[in-house]
C-alpha cells in the first residue's frame, strides 16, 4: 500500500498528547483549510537532535503572532514536545513539522471567536528534499510567472500557509516544463528566491544574495551567511535583475529541507556545479556545522 501521509504508523504530538498518526484528523469545516489560517515550522533532527530548535519555535511564534493566532502553549512546552515526540518515534535524522491552525469554532473571515489547534510531527524519509542525483549534477530552473508580492499586501516575514499557494503554482509550473524548481522574482522584477528555499550567487570571493524584504529570511539562510563570513568570503546582500545572472559563476539554494543544493541552470544561463565546485565544498562544511552542533 501506498505510503502516503495519510496512511502511516506512528505518533502525531496533537493539542498536548500523543495520538495515533492515523487518529491525528480534523474536520474539514475548519479556518485553517477553508481560509489558509495556519502558521507552522520546517526543521531537521540529526543525530536525534534538532537544529536551532529554540530559533525555529521563537519563529514559530512570531509568525503566529503576525497573523493574529495565540498558541495556547509556551516555547518551552513545544520544545520539549518537539523532543519527545523524536524520542517516541525512535529517530535520529528526520524532518519535524510543527503547524497552528484555527479550527472549527467559528467559520467566515471573523476569528473573534475562533479556536486553535497545535500539531507536531516527525517523518524519516525527507533525508534530501530534492532527488540525490539531482543534488549532485545540479538543478535546472526556470523563471516563474507567479512574483513575490509587495510586503504590504501580505505579512511576509511570518512562515503562514497563505502565501504559499504562489510557490504551490511556480514548484507546479517549473515541473510541468520539465526542470526541478523555479527562480522566483519579486514585484520589483528583481531575483527573490526559490519555492521554498533562499537563493546565494558566487563570484569570485564574493556572495550576492537578494535582500529579504518581501520574502523569508530563512533561518539556513542565516546560517550559511555567517559560514561564508567566517571563511573569508565577501557576503553583499543587494537587488539582483535576472538578466545578471550570467554574470556568476555558481548558485546554490539554501534551506531547512534543501540544506545547501546547487543550481546547474536558470532558463538559458549556465553554471558550474561538481566536486571541485565552492558550493560543493559549502554543502560539505554545512553538513559539519549541522551534525556537530550540540
Amino acid at each position: 500500500m501506498l505510503k502516503t501521509f495519510e496512511n502511516r504508523d506512528g505518533w502525531i504530538w496533537y493539542d498536548g498528547q500523543f495520538v495515533e498518526w492515523k487518529q491525528a484528523k480534523t474536520h474539514v469545516i475548519n479556518q485553517g483549510l477553508h481560509y489558509a489560517s495556519a502558521v507552522f515550522e520546517g526543521e531537521r533532527a540529526y543525530n536525534g537532535k534538532i537544529f536551532k530548535s529554540e530559533q525555529h519555535t521563537k519563529r514559530f511564534f512570531k509568525s503566529a503572532e503576525t497573523v493574529g493566532i495565540k498558541i495556547p502553549y509556551s516555547e518551552t512546552e513545544i520544545n520539549n514536545a518537539k523532543d519527545s515526540l523524536i524520542a517516541k518515534m525512535n529517530f535520529k535524522d528526520c524532518y519535524v513539522r510543527p503547524f497552528a491552525w484555527r479550527g472549527s469554532n467559528l467559520m467566515g473571515l471573523s476569528t473573534s471567536k475562533s479556536n486553535v489547534h497545535v500539531s507536531i510531527a516527525v517523518w524519516d524519509d525527507w533525508t534530501t528534499y530534492y532527488k540525490l542525483e539531482d543534488m549532485k549534477e545540479g538543478l535546472n530552473l526556470i523563471t516563474s510567472p507567479w512574483k513575490r508580492p509587495p510586503p504590504d499586501s501580505i505579512p511576509f516575514e511570518a512562515k503562514a500557509s497563505g502565501p504559499y499557494l504562489i510557490c504551490t503554482l511556480s514548484k507546479s509550473f517549473a515541473e510541468e516544463k520539465g526542470y526541478n524548481e523555479a527562480l522566483m522574482l519579486d514585484y520589483r522584477g528583481f531575483v527573490a528566491e526559490a519555492t521554498s528555499s533562499n537563493i546565494f550567487l558566487i563570484k569570485g570571493d564574493e556572495i550576492h544574495t537578494p535582500i529579504p524584504d518581501c520574502f523569508l529570511n530563512g533561518i539556513t539562510r542565516q546560517t550559511v551567511i555567517e559560514m561564508v563570513k567566517d571563511q573569508g568570503f565577501k557576503l553583499i546582500e543587494r537587488y539582483i535583475k535576472p538578466e545578471e545572472l550570467n554574470d556568476f559563476e555558481e548558485i546554490f539554494l539554501t534551506g531547512t529541507a534543501a540544506e545547501i543544493t546547487p543550481v546547474k541552470s536558470i532558463d538559458s544561463f549556465k553554471f558550474t556545479t561538481g566536486d571541485n565546485s565552492i558550493t560543493f565544498k559549502f554543502m560539505k562544511d554545512y553538513r559539519k556545522i549541522v551534525t556537530e552542533t550540540k
